[in-house]
């Protein structure tokens, strides 16, 4: 696992120091990049330096800040790094509060090392899935920004099953206006067949619902 800067990377927000070093230790044994803060107001203040895909590992439980009230800021920035949290009280409430605001994961000290390891994995499974789709959605929404809004029109009744001279009759326009406009489609899109259009499509509309 190298540590570039497109590697995971495990941010450990914890204020007890011999559990923050256990912590780091663990993972980076097993081949993780991590970084580890003290406060949640450390990590706030080196927050746009955490660029990586990957999950923050992070004690519930903290001075200034504890680390519900980071949940909800990180929240409010829309920084969609996957907590897993960690907490030496059997609290069930705080636990119910933590998944209502996106936790991945909630895990009692003390805990087995392999217990944290696999939610870290799963963890950084997400967030990687979810980097990848966020781009796929932007690549395509970039595609199809390049359309007019006719073009558009054209493009969803093409992908409808309709012929030309239906899409004309629809749209009020010629059958070839709606050639015209099919060939621009396939020039700025890079595509070669209506098929190719309807995949384009699909993969913008399911990218759109994530």
């Amino acid at each position: 696992m190298t540590n570039d800067c497109l590697s995971p990377q495990v941010v450990v927000v914890d204020d007890d120091a011999a559990l923050r070093e256990a912590l780091v230790f663990l993972l980076e044994s097993v081949g993780w990049h991590v970084v580890a803060y003290d406060s949640a107001k450390s990590f706030l203040a080196a927050l746009d330096e955490v660029t990586h895909p990957g999950c923050l590992i992070l004690d519930i439980r903290m001075p200034l800040m504890s680390g519900l009230e980071l949940q909800r800021t990180l929240n409010e920035r829309n920084v969609q790094l996957p907590v897993i949290f960690l907490t030496g009280h059997a609290d069930v409430t705080i636990a119910v509060q933590a998944m209502k605001f996106g936790a991945r994961d909630f895990i009692e000290k003390p805990f087995k090392d392999q217990t944290l390891l696999d939610a870290v994995s799963q963890a950084v499974r997400h967030d990687l899935m979810r980097q990848k789709e966020n781009a796929t959605k932007s690549m395509l929404s970039e595609r199809l920004s390049k359309l007019t809004l006719r073009e558009m029109e054209v493009a969803r009744l093409v992908v409808e099953g309709l012929p030309y001279k239906a899409i004309g009759m629809r749209l009020y326009i010629s059958e070839r206006t709606v050639q015209v406009h099919c060939q621009n489609l396939k020039s700025k899109l890079g595509i070669n067949s209506a098929a190719e259009l309807t995949q384009l499509l699909l993969q913008f509309n399911d990218a759109k619902d994530l």
